[in-house]
Parts: C-alpha cells; sequence; structure tokens
C-alpha cells in the first residue's frame, strides 16, 4: 500500500474521482487523474498541511529533521490497484481517505472514512461481440450481440442486475432480426424512437392539494400549483421542486408557461391574475380579483387569455401586463390556445364551445355537444382540439372546433394535454385514472391507478408527461416501453440498437439503425 499525505484538496480529488465510468478513453483520464492525485500529495517533509477547520491554507514550519511530521488531523489517501469486477469493469484504481487518528503517518484500516473508485473505461476496439444462431441468448453487460437466425427472431434478454453505464448491443444479420426482452421492473426509454410517455409513472414531491400544472416544450421545466398553497418549479423534468411565492398562499386553479419555460401566468379563484417572467422567482400581480378560473399562453408567452367562471374572457398581448376583456359574460371555465396565440378555444360550463381565430378579439359558438365542459387541449397550429366533460364524456375535432366526435364513457374528467401535433394526448380523470392516446383521441389506454388526479401536462413531442393529484403527489412519466416482461424492442436483419442502463431500472437508447418497433 501506497500511502500519500498530506491533505489533498477536494478539487483534485473531485478530478480524480471525476475520470470513474464508462466509455473509451477512461484509462487514460483515469491515470491523469492519478497522476494529479500523487503529484498533489507527495510528501517532502514540509509544505502544506491540513487546512484547520474555518481558517485559510495553514504551512507548517520547515522541517528540518528529515522526518515527516505527523498531524491527527491530517487526511491521507491511499490508491491501490482494482481488478476487474463489480467495482470497475475494467480495472482501475481504488482511493481510500480518512483522517490519521493515531499520528502515524500511515493510513490504517480503521481509519478509512472514504472509499472510492477510478475506473477505466471500455478499451478501445475491445467491445466483445457474440454470434448467436440460437433462438434465445442472456445478455452480460457491455457486450454485443450479432442475431445470425434465418427463421426466427433472437431474442436477447437484458441483464437482470445491471450497473449505471452497462451497454448492451444488438445487431441483426439474420433473416428472423431480434428482440429485446426485459425482466421485472425494467423498461426501455424510447423517446429516440418516436415513443410517448404514459405506461410509467414516477411518484415525486409531498402529498399537497395539486390543482394545475405545466410543462415547458421540451418537458424540462415544469411548474405546479397547490390550491390554498404556493407555487411550485422544477428544472430537471420533476425529479426535484422548490417552493416559490411562499409569502403568497392563494386558490390556486390554473397555470401556463411558454415554451421555453421563462413566462409564466398562474390565475387564483377570487384573486388576480400572477406572472411571471424568470421561470417562476418573482411574481407580479396583475389585472383585478376575479373568478378566474383558467389561462393558457401563446409559445412567446407574450399572447395569454384568462377566463372568468360568470364573468368575461381576457386577452392580453404583453406578457400580461395589460387585459382587455371579450365576449359577453358566461359561465367560462377553461380556455387553450395555438402556440401562436391566434387560435383559441373556451369552454362555457353547462353551455357551447366557442373558438376565435383572432387571438380573442371575436368569438364564434359552435353547435354541437352541450354539457358540463370542464378542459381542453390544442395542438399547436390549433386545428387539433380535445375537449372534456366533469361526469360525461371526451370529444375530439380535427378542424379547429367545427366539429366534434365523442370518445370514451362517462368519466369524471379532470384535465387533458396533448403534443405539439395534436397525436399523442394525456387526460386524467378525477376518482379514476390516467388515460393516454397516440391516435390523437380515437382510442384510449387507461394507465397508473385510480387517484384523485386533477391536472396534466405534456411535453412538445409527448414524450415527457406530468400528472398531479389532489391530496397526493406529482408524478412524471417518460416515453418508455411496458414495464417488465411485457415490454420489448423488436428489429429486423437491417435494424441495430444501443442501450446503456441508466438507473431506476431504465435502459437508454443511446444509437439506433433502420426502425426498430416496440411495445
Amino acid at each position: 500500500m501506497r500511502t500519500l499525505r498530506p491533505f489533498i484538496s477536494t478539487l483534485l480529488l473531485s478530478l480524480a474521482l471525476s475520470a470513474c465510468g464508462g466509455g473509451g478513453g477512461g484509462d487514460a483520464s483515469g491515470a491523469a487523474a492519478l497522476a494529479a492525485l500523487g503529484a498533489a500529495a507527495t510528501n517532502t517533509g514540509g509544505g502544506t498541511n491540513a487546512e484547520p477547520p474555518g481558517s485559510g491554507t495553514y504551512t507548517e514550519p520547515p522541517n528540518t529533521s528529515g522526518t515527516p511530521v505527523a498531524n491527527p488531523s491530517t487526511t491521507l489517501v491511499s490508491t491501490v490497484s482494482e481488478a476487474a469486477g463489480a467495482n470497475c469493469a475494467y480495472g482501475g484504481s481504488r482511493v481510500d481517505r480518512g483522517l490519521d487518528s493515531n499520528a502515524n503517518n500511515v493510513l490504517d484500516a480503521g481509519e478509512v472514512s472514504v472509499t472510492e473508485y477510478v475506473c477505466n473505461g471500455v478499451p478501445a476496439g475491445t467491445f466483445p461481440w457474440v454470434d448467436v444462431t440460437g433462438a434465445t441468448v442472456q445478455a452480460e453487460a457491455n457486450t454485443g450481440y450479432v442475431a445470425r437466425n434465418e427463421a426466427a427472431p433472437v431474442v436477447v434478454t437484458l441483464p437482470a442486475n445491471p450497473a449505471i453505464g452497462d451497454v448492451v448491443k444488438v445487431r441483426g444479420a439474420g433473416a428472423g432480426g431480434w428482440a429485446i426482452a426485459q425482466n421485472a421492473g425494467q423498461a426501455i426509454e424510447t423517446k429516440t424512437l418516436g415513443g410517448m410517455a404514459g405506461a410509467r409513472w414516477t411518484p415525486r414531491e409531498s402529498d399537497r392539494n395539486w390543482s394545475a400544472v405545466a410543462s415547458s416544450d421540451d418537458g424540462s421545466k415544469l411548474v405546479a400549483t397547490a390550491d390554498n398553497g404556493h407555487i411550485y418549479t422544477s428544472s430537471d423534468a420533476g425529479v426535484n421542486w422548490t417552493e416559490r411565492a411562499a409569502d403568497m398562499d392563494r386558490n390556486w386553479i390554473g397555470i401556463a408557461s411558454s415554451a421555453d419555460g421563462s413566462k409564466l401566468v398562474a390565475v387564483a379563484y377570487n384573486y388576480q391574475i400572477y406572472t411571471s417572467a424568470d421561470s417562476g422567482e418573482h411574481w407580479t400581480a396583475r389585472e383585478s380579483a376575479r373568478n378566474w378560473f383558467w389561462v393558457a399562453s401563446s409559445a412567446d408567452g407574450s399572447r395569454l387569455v384568462a377566463a372568468v367562471a360568470g364573468g368575461q374572457i381576457y386577452t392580453s398581448t404583453d406578457s400580461g401586463v395589460n387585459w382587455t376583456p371579450r365576449d359577453s359574460k358566461r359561465n367560462w371555465y377553461f380556455v387553450a390556445s395555438s402556440s401562436d396565440g391566434s387560435k383559441l378555444v373556451a369552454l362555457e360550463r353547462g353551455g357551447q364551445v366557442y373558438t376565435s381565430t383572432d387571438s380573442g378579439e371575436s368569438w364564434i359558438p359552435r353547435g354541437g355537444p352541450v354539457g358540463p365542459w370542464w378542459a381542453a387541449a390544442s395542438s399547436a397550429d390549433g386545428s387539433k382540439l380535445v375537449a372534456l366533460q366533469w361526469t360525461g364524456q371526451l370529444y375530439t375535432s380535427t378542424d379547429s372546433g367545427m366539429s366534434w366526435s365523442p370518445h370514451r364513457p362517462s368519466r369524471d374528467w379532470a384535465s387533458v394535454a396533448s403534443s405539439a401535433d395534436g397525436s399523442k394526448l394525456v387526460a386524467v380523470a378525477n376518482a379514476g385514472q390516467v388515460y393516454t392516446s397516440s391516435d390523437s383521441g380515437v382510442n384510449w389506454t387507461p394507465q397508473e391507478a385510480t387517484r384523485d388526479w386533477y391536472g396534466a401536462a405534456s411535453s412538445n413531442d409527448g414524450g415527457k408527461m406530468v400528472a398531479v393529484v389532489y391530496g397526493g403527489r406529482i408524478y412524471t412519466s417518460i416515453a418508455t416501453t411496458s414495464p417488465g416482461a411485457e415490454g420489448s424492442i423488436s428489429g429486423t436483419a437491417s435494424d441495430a440498437i444501443e442501450l446503456q442502463y441508466v438507473g431506476e431500472g431504465i435502459f437508454t437508447v443511446l444509437t439506433h439503425e433502420g426502425s426498430p418497433t416496440f411495445q
């Protein structure tokens, strides 16, 4: 064992540890990191000692004895070779560190408090490939498989216990093609294959009376409201949430976002309209206190439309600074907007559906269904619409609201969201389930458990979705295959795919050739 002292700064140690992980070139980066550690930690009998807490850099007096000076507050670092195995797939080094509590200048086993690994990456040109002519094969981590069966698909089962970063490659060669099988609890992210979210949902944040949620176009920035509570934002697709407007307890009921997530607008029942230009960090009260029920935004956040229950529709062309009342007083419950803000749809509770093609200056009542309308969504161009009723049906339109088609049996529908092209939809039912559609609402698939779902939002491509539960949590979903043994990806002799394990049972598609299909 080679003992290194004195103290290695956090910066240098972090530099060394960042070299750990897969990918070609890992050997060189790991060696460079260890070289930096060794150069910084060589003991010459004097120099810089460990920093006392709360002070700047402490320098020892010159040591003229030639004997190393021991210090019980010194942090020692030891590096030893690590063979290829569970800790480092292709070998590397183990780095131990801890305080020299007995001041003997040796990092004893009982003094080790932290152990990390500097791992070599996959050696260039040595990724192993296995020819498979049989019907099945159990995949091993960091291995490629060539499917050469001429009669039937070669079924490649994913590793049951992969480590984060492990890679599996499959390439077709035989007429039978190939199929990737999953183990229990596993799924494959399919966004790059054109897949949609909704099959697998992950709970986030805490139990609150979540009332609404909105998303940026790419699904990375989210904003959610809690009834009689506050506003919360996320910049990592819902993994972590930050409380905003902590001094504003309101009856938050509606929220909308610009395409980039920077401009937000929220409405509170019997309060005002509130806008933010910095992704929710600061909020400004706008307009007067009214029974605001919903709000919608154009992609650039400049054109807004808001509905007042028992009042009028209001529009803004300056991101909410000024507002203009439109149409007559009705029991307006919901509004939705095209991406440019020119085509709008508004729902009258117990009445008709209204549309506008001039950013809300004039409105046209559409004949057809009348009922307890509750929520609506629009495609980016405003041609495909979906509207739903509380204790009623769900309706779709492909001609900007001129005609409507009913779908699904009666549900207590609470919210609906659409992809930009209007093909991928997500709707939630109160005291019901989440429902998804990949054909513009013609067919719907129930997802997740029965909960008091209250709001939903989608990314532009439908690859990321978020839904909120009143009295429950926030749930996020990414495009994946069906979980467990029911899910799979298949390809022909001309297709290929490269998967990497990213944790929590999820593999992601790094690259693909051809047109693999999934379920």
